[in-house]
Order: C-alpha cells, then sequence, then structure tokens
C-alpha cells in the first residue's frame, strides 16, 4: 500500500512541475471569476446579463442556505493575487532561464550556472533536460 501511495505522490509532483503555467494561469481564472461574481453581486451588475441567474444559484440565503458570495468577496482577490504571482513568476524565470542559456561561451555559461540551477525550481522537467543538453554540449564535468 505504501508503494501505491509513494507512486502517487511521484505522478502528482511531476504532473504539477510539468504542467505549472496552465496550472498557475488556471489558478489566476478563478480567481479573477470569483471577484467578479462578488463585484456583480454588490453592484448594481447583478441585475444584468447572466449575472441574475448566477446568483439564484450562489445566494441561497432567501431559502435559509448561505451566501457564497460573500465568501467570493475574500477569496476571490486573494486566489487572484496568487495566481498572478505564480504566472508572474513562472514566466519571469521562463524569459530569464532562456536568456542564459543562448550562450555560447563555456566561460559565461559557468558563472551563470548557480543561477540557473535555482532557476530550473520554478520551471518544468523538459527545461532540466535541456540544461543537461547544453552541459554536455560544452562538455562540462558536473
Amino acid at each position: 500500500m505504501a508503494e501505491k501511495e509513494g507512486e502517487f505522490g511521484h505522478r502528482l509532483r511531476l504532473f504539477l512541475r510539468q504542467e505549472r503555467a496552465l496550472l498557475s494561469l488556471l489558478v489566476l481564472a478563478v480567481g479573477v471569476l470569483l471577484a467578479i461574481l462578488a463585484l456583480a453581486d454588490f453592484t448594481p451588475l447583478h441585475d444584468t446579463g447572466p449575472f441574475p441567474a448566477i446568483e439564484q444559484t450562489t445566494d441561497q440565503s432567501a431559502n435559509g442556505g448561505a451566501n457564497y458570495n460573500l465568501a467570493f468577496v475574500i477569496a476571490g482577490p486573494i486566489i487572484a493575487i496568487l495566481g498572478a504571482y505564480l504566472v508572474g513568476a513562472y514566466y519571469a524565470a521562463r524569459r530569464k532561464f532562456d536568456h542564459l542559456m543562448e550562450t555560447r561561451s563555456k566561460a559565461e555559461f559557468l558563472r551563470n550556472l548557480p543561477e540557473i540551477e535555482e532557476l530550473l525550481w520554478d520551471l518544468t522537467p523538459a527545461d532540466e533536460q535541456r540544461y543537461q543538453e547544453k552541459i554536455g554540449e560544452l562538455r562540462i564535468r558536473r
């Protein structure tokens, strides 16, 4: 049983690393959606467009249920900020990594090696493969 749990955990971590960009964009989109739903509930927008139908589902206070729009007010902006950070961190690391990998000089690559290895923590396994290929191309022993 322990092997299957460990295998699942490994597969989950690998999936999260491979799909980091997509998942961070998804977190940002969910946060923005929740913030829009909260904004629409507490402004005159709640009477226009698709918002009346959505509000019937999310606000059950008339029937003695919960008003999820109140949770959206808190959760929406927090999730949107978290998603924006994840998206920004990923694309900043990607841009910097691509810039550092373009070098043809072995000396310059060796100078940037600690920074490249640190950036690999924020990138995908495919980028690690590119890094290994570059080390082989420049004949660097590790």
